[in-house]
């Protein structure tokens, strides 16, 4: 009643696909109000005396899953998988027993049990794909359509009529009748109805009779509208003299209403009784009127008045208007943005342009995110002469002008830092121009904060460029080398977002992946050969320290032997003389092994155990 938003659901964007076709349940078995699904929802407010309201939405989805949404709830009640696995394209609701059809691209049409959850029966709907379905006012009858129609029977699952007449794949069906208008047959409940069509891209809509016989199946007449309907939403008629009102919202916003008594054929292309379009006032400021869309509209169930919805789709207003069908053009003026609340022109407007003397001559780069202040003549001269007070030679004019624009963005603020902001746009000038003396003034910088900073307000388009730039530095000197990974760092960690929505990122990165890959895989080596010369050099130091223990013991050894007698003395000479060379070999090998042992503790104590073979002849 207030066009105000109800209700909203937003399914999570990782989990389901865009949403394609919708249908409200019948609520409590009640037949619904109108066989489309969208306008239904304007409804509601009609329909809230019904003690059941409507509250089970069905969705449809372009993976060709459907999701039963309760409103009521807010939540999402259940999901209907395996039927399609192609887009759906539209679900009709039964009236009577909770059951579900579904018509898709996959050329298949579904039903589908709503308890459960589970398909009840699935039938091969067309050759092409399947676009839009209607079931007959008995519920025993199912009208599907691609670029041919066909009645099929819900029991057997067979085709009981073909009709054929459409040149696009048809994008609406509906009944146009409950019971026929002679009522002196008896009624089989389908034999003697007339149903509508409406195809893409097709300025006709296309009314049909069903037959008691199978002879011809051409339309028996048809509505001409200005443009492809994008909607239509009818009154039955339920007297017999009583015309069928039928509302066509075309994609031009016209709406387009017509009345006829549907009576048998008529070969002459019927126009529409009145055309109602809503436009602006055009007064303030804006003289021309503009035209206002009409989005949907639906009849009332008083039938003399309409329910419109016009305006914008994020935010449409919903107004009731009484029907007056005697003049066959109504134009309704609305004053459309009073109503809406989207600000978005005013931000645009919000330019502000630098105040310039005449005689100044201000170098503008054309880049986004330029910010450097506007300098008056004279202080620009001051400024200068201070750059050459110190003992310096006067630089020539061609040098001068070369280095103008550097000069002017280094200007040193009065706390006698360099702005940062003025690096990013020297450093973009110099990856633009390619000027080794501007790169190699800005990448030389070894501030972590003003390297964060300068890479933080570097403008996008200039982030891959900077990349290729410190790659090649980083295959030269060393020394740069180290310099250069502080700023491949700070790209990296501010700008991972931006580089990682690239397609193209892999070869672009390849080169420095490559770099990166080489220089590392020698640090493995060199921390190999730093770890094994630590242990050499440690066991010549300890072996060093036993060698001077064991000398110590050795002199203690003579001295004790130094004090025995003489005669003793005199008799050891002679055996010491005999037995020299056996005791002289027994002595090598003992010594040998003693070495042996202190060599093998010296190892365990350093943690280096003979676990690789190849290791032994390296340390040889």
């Amino acid at each position: 009643a207030n066009s105000r938003l109800q209700h909203e659901y937003v399914p999570s964007a990782h989990l389901s696909a865009a949403c394609t076709c919708l249908a409200w349940a019948p609520p409590g078995g009640r037949p619904p109000p109108s066989k489309d699904g969208p306008q239904r929802k304007k409804r509601k407010s009609e329909v809230a005396e019904v003690d059941k309201q409507l509250d089970i939405l069905a969705i449809g989805t372009a993976v060709g899953s459907i999701l039963l949404y309760s409103t009521v709830k807010g939540e999402l009640q259940s999901k209907l998988d395996g039927g399609h696995d192609n887009r759906v394209n539209c679900v009709r609701w039964h009236q009577d027993n909770c059951c579900l059809y579904s018509c898709s691209e996959d050329k298949h049409i579904v039903e589908w049990n709503t308890q459960t959850c589970k398909v009840k029966c699935k039938w091969k709907g067309d050759n092409s794909s399947v676009t839009s379905l209607c079931i007959s006012p008995d519920g025993k009858m199912l009208l599907s359509a691609g670029r041919t129609i066909k009645l099929w029977d819900l029991e057997t699952k067979e085709v009981y009529r073909h009709f054929t007449g459409h040149a696009t794949s048809v994008s609406s069906l509906m009944f146009t009748a409950v019971k026929p208008m002679n009522e002196n047959k008896p009624f089989d409940g389908i034999t003697g109805l007339y149903f509508l069509s409406g195809a893409i891209h097709d300025r006709l809509l296309s009314v049909w009779y069903i037959r008691s016989v199978r002879k011809e199946n051409n339309a028996v007449m048809s509505f001409t509208v200005t443009e492809e309907p994008t909607f239509i939403d009818l009154s039955v008629s339920e007297v017999k003299e009583e015309p069928v009102k039928l509302a066509v919202v075309c994609r031009d916003g016209q709406l387009h209403l017509f009345e006829h008594i549907l009576n048998g054929y008529c070969k002459k292309p019927l126009t529409s009784n009145c055309t109602i379009q809503i436009a602006t006032p055009g007064n303030d400021g804006d003289s021309t009127p503009k035209p206002v869309p009409i989005l949907a509209a639906a009849f009332c169930t008083d039938k003399q008045s309409l329910l419109l919805v016009y305006g914008n789709i994020l935010q449409p207003i919903i107004e009731k208007v009484s029907l007056n069908t005697t003049e066959s053009h109504v134009c309704l003026i609305r004053d459309i943005q009073k109503v809406l609340s989207l600000k978005t022109d005013v931000a645009l407007t919000k330019v502000k342009t630098p105040v310039v003397n005449s005689d100044t001559k201000v170098l503008v780069p054309g880049i986004p995110g330029h910010s450097t202040a506007v300098k008056t003549p004279s202080l620009g001269k001051e400024k200068k002469k201070n750059k050459r007070k110190p003992g310096e030679a006067a630089e020539s004019i061609e040098e001068r002008l070369e280095a103008l624009d550097i000069d002017v963005s280094k200007v040193k603020t009065p706390g006698g830092l360099p702005q940062t902001d003025s690096f990013a746009v020297l450093l973009v000038q110099g990856l633009e121009s390619n000027d080794a003396e501007i790169l190699n003034r800005v990448l030389n910088t070894r501030k972590e904060n003003v390297i964060k900073n300068t890479v933080a307000r570097m403008p996008i388009h200039a982030v891959i460029p900077l990349l290729h730039e410190l790659t090649k530095r980083l295959q030269g000197n060393p020394y740069s080398a180290s310099l250069m990974v502080r700023w491949l760092k700070s790209v990296f960690t501010l700008h991972a977002s931006y580089l990682s929505t690239l397609p193209d990122l892999i070869p672009q990165l390849g080169m420095l992946y490559q770099l990166m890959e080489s220089r590392v895989k020698t640090l493995q080596k060199l921390s190999r050969l730093h770890g094994r010369l630590f242990i050499l050099v440690t066991q010549v130091a300890a072996s060093e320290t036993v060698q001077d223990v064991t000398e110590v013991n050795q002199t203690a050894k003579l001295v004790y032997e130094d004090e025995s007698s003489e005669e003793e003395g005199s008799d050891d000479e002679m055996i010491a003389d005999k037995d020299s060379d056996e005791n002289w070999e027994e002595d090598e090998e003992k010594e040998e092994q003693s070495d042996e042992q202190d060599m093998t503790v010296e190892k365990e104590m350093n943690g280096d155990s003979d676990l690789e073979p190849g290791n032994e002849s390296e340390e040889e």
